[in-house]
């Protein structure tokens, strides 16, 4: 199975800046589509960017699009999530996925 660590996370006001990590381990772990899904409490885990380990393949979420921006470091086995102009909606558990596997999440928390 793949091993993903997720961090980076914490309290940031809104409109600030914040990037997240997730390093990735395990068999055959480049074979995997990424992906970055968050959850808050009471509600459904949402799916928020995706990206390939491949080629420069990259999604965002329409509530997402224009402020997260997911990107990769083959060589760091590392995915990234940076985000900009936080909104207190954003507040969440973020979780790094390579399905059917899951990071054990990063909080981040966003302040008025």
């Amino acid at each position: 199975q793949v091993q993903l660590v997720e961090s980076g996370g914490g309290l940031v006001q809104a409109g600030g800046s914040l990037r997240l990590s997730c390093v990735v381990s395990g068999r055959a772990f480049s074979m995997y589509t990424m992906a970055w899904f968050r959850q808050a409490p009471g509600k459904e885990r949402e799916f928020v960017a995706r990206c390939s380990w491949k080629n420069d393949y990259t999604h965002h979420s329409d509530s997402v699009k224009g402020r997260f921006t997911i990107s990769k470091d083959n060589a760091k086995n590392t995915v990234y999530l940076q985000m900009n102009n936080l909104k207190l909606e954003d507040t969440a558990v973020y979780y790094c996925n390579a399905e059917p596997n899951w990071g054990p999440g990063t909080q981040v928390t966003v302040s008025s």
